[in-house]
């Protein structure tokens, strides 16, 4: 199946994600034929899915979709499809809708959530990878609530209204302060029938520090701000067991909860079919420096899902979209010149800096001459937010929601779209 013939070389981008978008952008108008291949038709903000989760944002504010991205390029075509398998000796990649042959093939496929073979807590925890995902979890907290006013049984009420934030990195400690913000805020006025003082939101990291990968200051400063906002913190803990009703760390402690979200790890989202390719640790193709997959001439990986060494970056590059954006458009530039048989240049990659928000008023942000939190980390936070979200909808939108949110003390999108079946859960990992 083929969307067009022309004499172009032809580049088969996987992924329509940060990197992936970057890439098909900087070959607009060049000579070459790019299809991106994607299961979904929108581009997510994953940066912001803790918001649509905790009733903030609506998933369109951090959804767009990718055709539109695309409109005014003539050189690209995008299909909904599901790639099942790549066949690097045909240079063809299987999908569900039907086979694509590439002279270039890009994976910028992303990662997923990692449970670490754990399947108990793989059945019953809740990831928060994707937009269903986060509506999933949307559901589930507004449904333990409701459940929590009919309990009598206080220990199985006690259960409905703790949370469980397991990984201590900026999604794990954004989801635990917007949790905490919405009991401090907004749900004593939702459910005055329940006393709201009893609801409990803990954090779970086993590093000895919460955003290990940030400085002594922003780490201490954000579990400082969790702290004052009601949130248990726990470090250089280890979850062992998670079967939908409590959760035990540290091999004999637990906790009854029936709302664990798990951000404690992510690996390389793969494709079969890249035998030769090397895996480096949590699933991520090994690449050389201009983001060629070892072991084939003309497979590329790009974003969370390649693992380049380098000098400043020993153990690969972190799993952020800088990483990602900055290696699209680098890659795009390499596929230039490596059609044009000249040498393509090394990736060298530009830290901007890392933040994380713990809630109004509150973050961290950790630049490379300045580190700074408070209300003006808050602030950055989310005009460097804003200035990544894709489309001007999405960003006036999300402007609005946050502006209408800090006056208003409230998140006005706790609806359950579609109710989450725990039972069906807990009956399929029975079945297991």
């Amino acid at each position: 199946m083929e969307s067009k013939q022309t004499h172009f070389p032809k580049v088969i981008i996987i992924g329509g994600g940060f990197g992936g978008i970057q890439l098909a952008k900087k070959l607009k108008n060049k000579e070459m034929e790019v299809l991106m291949l994607d299961r979904h038709n929108y581009h997510t903000f994953q940066p912001l899915l803790y918001q649509v989760a905790t009733g903030g944002l609506e998933p369109d504010s951090i959804a767009f979709p990718l055709r539109k991205v695309f409109k005014h390029q003539k050189n690209f075509n995008f299909r909904v499809a599901d790639v099942q398998q790549i066949l690097p000796a045909e240079n063809k990649v299987i999908t569900d809708i039907g086979e694509y042959d590439y002279d270039y093939l890009v994976m910028a496929t992303g990662s997923e959530t990692n449970f670490f073979g754990q399947k108990e807590i793989e059945h019953f925890s809740m990831p928060m990878k994707t937009v269903p995902e986060a509506l999933n979890l949307r559901s589930l907290i507004l449904q333990n609530l409701e459940e929590a006013l009919m309990e009598k049984d206080p220990i199985k009420k006690e259960a409905l209204m703790t949370f469980v934030a397991v990984g201590g990195g900026p999604t794990g400690v954004e989801t635990a302060g917007a949790l905490a913000e919405l009991k401090n805020h907004v749900l004593v006025n939702d459910y005055p029938e329940l006393d709201i003082n009893k609801m409990k939101i803990y954090l779970i990291e086993s590093d000895e520090r919460i955003l290990s990968p940030f400085s002594l200051e922003a780490s201490a400063k954000a579990k400082e701000f969790l702290e004052k906002m009601g949130v248990n913190v726990l470090v250089d803990t280890r979850v062992n067991h998670y079967d939908g009703e409590k959760i035990t760390y540290n091999n004999t402690q637990t906790i009854y909860t029936k709302s664990v979200i798990w951000s404690a790890g992510v690996k390389g989202a793969l494709i079969p079919g890249l035998d030769k390719g090397e895996l480096a640790r949590g699933g991520r193709l090994k690449t050389t420096s201009y983001n060629l997959v070892n072991g084939y001439d003309n497979i590329f990986a790009i974003g969370d899902l390649a693992y380049m060494e380098t000098e400043d970056f020993p153990n690969g590059h972190p799993g952020v979209a800088q990483v990602a954006i900055q290696q699209g458009q680098q890659l795009a530039y390499n596929l230039l010149r490596i059609v044009n048989q000249e040498k393509a240049h090394p990736f060298d990659y530009y830290d901007k800096g890392s933040m994380a928000t713990i809630g109004r008023n509150k973050a961290v942000v950790d630049l490379k001459y300045w580190k700074f939190q408070g209300f003006f980390a808050w602030l950055t936070w989310m005009f460097v937010h804003l200035l990544f979200l894709v489309g001007f909808r999405n960003k006036l939108v999300t402007l609005m929601n946050w502006i209408v949110n800090y006056f208003s003390y409230d998140r006005g999108t706790r609806v359950i779209i579609r109710k989450f079946n725990r039972e069906s859960m807990m009956e399929e990992a029975t079945a297991k």
